[in-house]
């Protein structure tokens, strides 16, 4: 089919634009130069930069630089992008120029075409809905208040709903006693309760870490406008913006003490971007715990059973594997993927400006998604859902040969070493061997051998 088209003009000459697209010319260029991916920036991105031309309305309203009728004609036509509205009219693609003005344009473009037709006027897109603002400084900004709301309203909620899974697990299984691992090797022994407490204490310290990075995200660049200076902005501008953009996201945001370093650098976003690494990290050592302690059901550890959720192979009847932990490994290791991606984007300040901001605000607000859903499910399907195999972690805890180490300071480090290997040897309980090999009463050695007693630490006392 033939698309029909309309001439755009801008400061380069005519360009040919779909004739119902919202954009004008400077998008269109930039859908011309760069058929690279295929993927367009972010939703909340978007979402971001009309809370920005929003803020930024309402602001210059306010220092009367902004006729009423033209702010608030902009005003409502960012609202419809932050309801979702007319999202289909951003298709600038990621791997775009560094700075972002093609997608700062390409918002000032379908909000100066929207505002236009609401108020019957000619709204701007560069002196109205652009107006005290720079590429150079709303990007930056752009990356800061998203990843700002997408931690806020969705990673940590998911953070805390997964401890919440964690700790309502502890309270129903938390005084098992199990066989402890190191090097994937039969260890001293623990309770769930310790082992699970683990798991919660590094989320809890992942969130944190967010929490700490977020304090200079949320400083903001936008201000500083070409190169730092504040050049075409009022002096007051970031202070009534920092407040406007504050009230309309209910997330606080201030006003950056420093611009060049917001539009030369991106040091607080790759801060971020480490501690959701950390993140991914932590959520990898939970699925890997649950998939080594599901293994089985014959030949592996068999200590709990995760949830059935779908059949394991196509060809194997009754297999069954643990999908949700590999998924959130595999989401673990993309974050860290993505990390990577940011931290070489992050070198890249040349001087006042970064010139890689559309990668980095793509794969920060693409790690921050997926960690939340990934999280919640890990939650919901994995943790909060499996049952444990009380029968396998008793058999492995009487015949676990590591239980002699409690011996160590009444019989010494190399004869409960040969009761150890006697036991394994002979596939006997560690009491019954402990009890033919030792001066030791059984009443002595029920007292020392005490699992749930070893779970607590400290030094073995002959009774």
């Amino acid at each position: 089919m033939t698309k029909e088209y309309r001439i755009e003009t801008d400061s380069m000459g005519d360009v040919h634009v779909p004739k119902n697209a919202l954009y004008q010319a400077q998008t269109q260029r930039a859908i011309n130069n760069f058929p690279v991916s295929g993927i367009p920036m972010p939703t909340r991105f978007i979402m971001a930069l009309a809370f920005i031309k929003q803020a930024a309305a309402r602001s210059n309203l306010e220092l009367g630089l902004l006729a009423h009728d033209k702010a608030h004609a902009i005003i409502d036509s960012c609202q419809l992008i932050i309801d979702g509205e007319h999202h289909d009219q951003f298709p600038v693609d990621i791997f775009q120029t560094g700075s972002g003005t093609s997608s700062n344009m390409n918002a000032n473009e379908v909000i100066a075409t929207l505002a236009s037709s609401r108020a019957n006027i000619e709204v701007g897109a560069n002196d109205d809905v652009n107006m005290g603002q720079s590429s150079n400084d709303v990007i930056p900004t752009a990356i800061q208040v998203s990843a700002a709301l997408a931690c806020h309203f969705q990673l940590l909620p998911a953070i805390d709903h997964t401890i919440g899974v964690i700790e309502n697990k502890i309270e129903e299984v938390g005084d098992i006693v199990k066989t402890g691992r190191t090097h994937l090797m039969d260890a001293m022994p623990i309770t769930l309760r310790q082992e699970l407490e683990s798991w919660k204490t590094q989320l809890e310290k992942a969130k944190h870490g967010i929490l700490q990075s977020l304090d200079n995200v949320c400083a903001l660049a936008q201000g500083g406008t070409a190169v730092g200076t504040g050049i075409n902005a009022e002096p007051e501008f970031a202070a009534i913006f920092a407040n406007n953009i504050s009230v309309s996201t209910e997330v606080e945001f201030t006003v950056s003490d420093n611009f060049f370093y917001n539009l030369g650098s991106q040091d607080g976003i790759v801060s971020l971007s480490g501690q959701l690494k950390t993140t991914a990290v932590a959520m990898m050592k939970i699925a890997n715990d649950l998939r080594w302690m599901n293994s089985g059901p014959l030949a592996g550890l068999g200590d709990i059973e995760l949830e059935a959720l779908q059949p394991g192979s196509s060809i194997m009847p009754g297999k069954v594997n643990p999908v949700i932990p590999e998924s959130s490994a595999m989401v673990a290791a993309q974050v860290i993927g993505n990390d990577a991606t940011i931290t070489v984007a992050g070198q890249s300040g040349n001087f006042q400006l970064n010139v890689m901001l559309p990668v980095i605000g793509y794969n920060l607000l693409q790690s921050i998604e997926l960690l939340a859903n990934s999280l919640t499910l890990l939650a919901d399907k994995a943790i909060g859902s499996f049952t444990v195999r009380e029968d396998n972690l008793q058999q492995a805890l009487a015949k676990n040969p590591i239980l002699v180490t409690a011996l160590n300071p009444i019989i010494g480090y190399l004869k409960a070493a040969a009761v150890a290997k006697k036991a394994y040897k002979e596939g006997r309980d560690i009491i019954d061997v402990a009890e033919e090999e030792t001066d030791l009463t059984r009443d002595e050695l029920e007292h020392l051998l005490n699992p749930l007693a070893l779970t607590q630490g400290g030094i073995a006392d002959k009774k």
